[in-house]
């Protein structure tokens, strides 16, 4: 069982307190697999392969235009949250199944094509980009994908741009990939796209692709989950601007 909570509109550092107490809550066996669908207000991801080249501009401009950065635990670069577009952490026990193993590459592959056939259903043909990770049509990237798996629960997860402002990402070099833009379903479809559609796609198509039965659970199912492990809001690392 794969049980999906829709948080809304949460802010990265929340969000991130969210998944270290269901990550540990998940390695103990205390609550079942979830998967997190939310959108965060404007922030820039750094994950563990970031460069400070990776960064076009200083960040007391980021400052001044109300964006936040803050540092995670999961594979890959520098990346751009922010409204519009759909994020998904599944928080995920891969010792349970038999299909995936534990090793993160094998899981990231399994995210790619779910991202894909999802997209397919909405009218979009991605696919993958040879070397690299994520979701891409032609060059441009649609979404991104970077993970940790820890005592074999795996957290954070994938960015799906569909109605995101892709001016946030001319700030940096995306993922740290040089020769990559970026793109969104509406930006490829030339119409607007419902987000509770996608989210709806998206989740079965997840839940299809780790042989999961999805099950859409209550906003009262986020608060049990987190029981009494901490505050819901507990904080992530903020880098100073």
């Amino acid at each position: 069982m794969l049980r999906q909570l829709d948080a809304g509109v949460v802010p990265y550092a929340r969000a991130y307190g969210w998944q270290r107490t269901l990550h540990a809550r998940r390695v103990a066996g205390e609550i079942p697999d979830l998967l997190l669908m939310l959108e965060h207000p404007h922030v820039f991801s750094l994950g563990r392969g970031f460069r400070p080249s990776h960064l076009l501009v200083d960040k007391a401009e980021l400052t001044a235009r109300g964006i936040e950065m803050h540092e995670a635990d999961r594979g890959g670069s520098i990346t751009y949250h922010g409204p519009g577009q759909l994020v998904a952490y599944p928080i995920l026990d891969l010792r349970a199944s038999r299909e995936i193993t534990p090793d993160p590459i094998a899981y990231l592959r399994r995210l790619e094509t779910a991202i894909i056939h999802g997209c397919a259903q909405l009218g979009v043909t991605a696919s993958t980009r040879e070397g690299l990770t994520g979701v891409w049509v032609g060059r441009d990237k649609l979404a991104a994908i970077g993970v940790n798996v820890s005592r074999g629960v795996a957290k954070h997860g994938f960015a799906l741009n569909v109605a995101t402002d892709l001016n946030f990402f001319s700030s940096m070099v995306p993922c740290g990939i040089e020769d990559a833009a970026v793109t969104s379903l509406e930006a490829l479809l030339g119409t607007s796209v419902s987000m509770r559609r996608v989210v709806r796609v998206m989740g079965s198509s997840v839940a299809d692709h780790l042989g999961r039965r999805l099950v859409v659970g209550r906003s009262s199912d986020l608060a049990a989950a987190l029981g009494n492990y901490g505050p819901p809001d507990r904080e992530g690392q903020l880098i100073d601007a």
